[in-house]
């Protein structure tokens, strides 16, 4: 099951089962490729490139931005590296660049995980980890993040996969997004206030995108008996991918890739699971403190249709 390469991506890991392949990557813990019967569901990267765009990868500890890097926490300021220059933002967390370990796994799912340490703008300890799995419902991700630490400590995740149907491109795809609410941003993508959905904003009836450009948070959301979301992307002939999330993720960030380079301009769909919306560390919505020795957990998937 292990391929040492020397792929920008690090060692790759396959699992196969009903009639499905997906391919995890040591560097960044996420997803590099997913297909059903040959087909690609998600729009991801080759085993050469580096990783583009956040293309499949793990955001923690913070999803999505966090305004000049700097948030309070327990009374203290903290400052985090700005890895978004041109924004002045913090964005994505600090795992998406680190090689991942691989602890169990066979045929058919695995389980990596990664312990961030205390350091300059997060000093809190945790063990992180991811089971990505396959089988006849389709793909599930299974994260948890245990405080090892002392202290209680700030805490959110999201998954960054570019859902696609082959052959077309954002413009020709039905959405469906279960948000009632979506936040306003700045120039700098960070939020400034929320907002009912409305016009050509509401999604909650599947519709086409048309030339609508979206990097958009939508939240409140519609959840099933079981406190799931679902997200939904289709073509006029009924091809697509329900793209699922349970209790513990809040949020759904979608982009349609506007401001992507031209080989994935508007190619696919990011379609993104969040616990808690963009700039949480400051505004204290919907954030996750997880105190010493307790481990959060959630879970979302994907099934193509």
């Amino acid at each position: 099951m292990d391929t040492l390469t020397h792929a920008p991506s690090g060692t790759q890991w396959t699992i196969e089962a009903a009639g499905q392949r997906a391919v995890v990557v040591e560097v960044g813990g996420g997803l590099r490729k997913y297909e059903v019967n040959g087909v690609d569901v998600l729009f991801g990267y080759e085993v050469d490139e580096v990783c583009p765009a956040s293309a499949g990868k793990v955001l923690a500890p913070w999803p999505n931005r966090i305004r000049d890097g700097r948030y309070s926490f327990a009374g203290d300021v903290h400052q985090l590296a700005l890895t978004e220059p041109s924004r002045h933002n913090a964005i994505h967390g600090l795992v998406n660049w680190v090689r991942w370990s691989r602890v169990s796994g066979d045929d058919s799912s695995i389980t990596v995980e990664y312990e961030v340490v205390p350091q300059p703008g997060y000093r809190w300890p945790l063990a992180l980890r991811t089971t990505w799995s396959l089988n006849a419902d389709g793909l599930t991700a299974e994260h948890s993040a245990t405080n090892t630490g002392t202290e209680p400590c700030p805490f959110g995740l999201a998954t960054h996969p570019y859902v696609q149907v082959p052959g077309l491109k954002a413009d020709e795809l039905l959405l469906g997004v279960p948000g009632r609410l979506r936040l306003l941003v700045d120039s700098r993508m960070l939020p400034i206030g929320a907002a009912k959905v409305a016009g050509e904003y509401d999604f909650t009836e599947p519709r086409a995108i048309g030339g609508l450009a979206l990097d958009t948070a939508y939240g409140d959301l519609i959840r099933d008996a079981d406190g799931r979301s679902t997200v939904t992307l289709t073509a006029p002939d009924g091809r697509g991918v329900r793209v699922w999330a349970d209790s513990a993720f809040n949020w759904w960030q979608v982009f349609t890739g506007d401001t992507l380079a031209a080989a994935r301009y508007r190619r696919a769909v990011a379609v993104e699971p969040m616990t808690c919306p963009p700039d949480a560390f400051r505004s204290g919505r919907d954030l996750i403190v997880i105190q010493p020795g307790e481990t959060w957990r959630g879970s979302w998937g994907m099934r193509a249709v």
